[in-house]
């Protein structure tokens, strides 16, 4: 179950993988498959109901190794699928090979699949209740979506930075203890993992340094209305009696 409501909070939903609050009622997670009915429960109990699933619809399976949920357990937390991208597109595999995997493709991936991007704000604008965005590993997708979020609550560069290496150190985590699903993104050692980092955080400043989400999201048709409703669910509004003088 979560904790405070501090961004960077990790999320015990029992399965969930990577599992992280953004800001405000906004998480982030691993495939939603892994989370077993108690986890459902537990998202339920702590006020998601809806989960934007940012996976191709190729990806969007169940596996043998996954818990089995009933569905009447999982209806009642809308599962909204928004890819943010086109894995047939032309241009694909020459910019980020199988999947976006590195900071310093973020700005090729926004240039590419910008409508698709947008259209996730726009979902979460929407969505009642707290929200839950995942992708498979719960790292880049997630990231690109978390770091924009971020952006727009308020938060710093070093903070987004540090939110990126907590995803990156949990799906390593997940590979060490239930083996990485192919060679393109292996368990590494701590050693090797620091070594990525390093190269990944770089790459991750230069792409904060060019990036306006406001500006961005508002080209790809996002409204100053949906923005808005994105924000308030980053920094939920204080109570009433809070601002109530005695």
């Amino acid at each position: 179950m979560e904790g405070t409501t501090s961004a960077h909070q990790a999320v015990r939903w029992d399965g969930a993988v990577n599992a992280w609050r953004i800001a405000g009622d906004v998480y982030r997670m691993g495939r939603h498959e892994w989370v077993t009915e108690t986890g459902w429960q537990q998202m339920y109990d702590d006020g998601v109901r809806t989960v934007i699933d940012l996976r191709a619809s190729r990806e969007r399976r169940q596996r043998d190794t996954d818990p089995e949920v009933p569905n009447d357990v999982k209806a009642r937390i809308d599962v909204v699928h928004c890819p943010t991208e086109d894995p047939d597109h032309s241009d694909f595999n020459e910019l980020f090979g199988p999947y976006l995997k590195d900071p310093a493709q973020y700005g090729d991936y926004l240039h590419l699949f910008g409508e698709k991007i947008a259209a996730v704000f726009k979902a979460i604008a929407s969505s009642p209740g707290k929200v839950v965005v995942h992708c498979s590993a719960g790292r880049d997708r997630s990231g690109v979506i978390a770091l924009m979020l971020q952006r727009l609550a308020g938060m710093g560069d070093e903070d987004i930075v540090r939110g990126y290496e907590l995803a990156a150190r949990g799906i390593n985590e997940r590979h060490r203890t239930h083996g990485a699903p192919h060679a393109h993104d292996p368990y590494l050692s701590d050693d090797e993992l620091e070594a990525l980092l390093a190269q990944r955080r770089a790459g991750l400043r230069d792409f904060l340094g060019s990036i306006d989400a406001v500006a961005f999201l508002a080209a790809n048709g996002v409204s100053e209305l949906e923005i808005a409703a994105v924000r308030a669910k980053l920094v939920p509004a204080l109570p009433r009696a809070a601002n109530m003088q005695d």
